[in-house]
């Protein structure tokens, strides 16, 4: 089964988009077994940026994208988001490509379950 979780929110500030990469690394697991794309979008294209510094005990995004990436789930951070905050390709978390609405449109087409957060 293949799911697609669409993430818009702030990396920080809100737990949207920890929730949402929760619930990615849950669905890829051995237990669950599915096939896991993330694309973010909007504020969400944060996450990807490289050199995050969160306080010891805190949730870090780009360690998540990383983990998620190492299990083979496919991550894309939307260009044109990614343009409008100055965020360029040389910035994104290792695993993480930039991506476009016909990539993001593609990945809906051929998924069983898209979940947006």
């Amino acid at each position: 089964m293949r799911l697609t979780i669409i993430v818009n929110d702030a990396p920080y500030g809100s737990e949207r988009a920890w929730n949402a990469l929760r619930l990615a690394n849950a669905s890829v697991s051995a237990e669950v077994g599915m096939e896991v794309r993330v694309f973010l979008m909007g504020d969400a294209v944060a996450a990807a940026k490289k050199g995050q510094a969160t306080p010891e005990g805190y949730y870090n995004l780009e360690r998540m994208l990383s983990e998620l990436a190492g299990k083979g789930v496919q991550i894309r951070a939307c260009g044109t988001c990614m343009k409008s905050r100055g965020i360029s390709d040389t910035e994104l978390v290792e695993g993480v490509q930039r991506g476009t609405m016909m990539i993001l449109a593609g990945w809906v087409k051929e998924s069983d379950r898209v979940v947006a957060f």
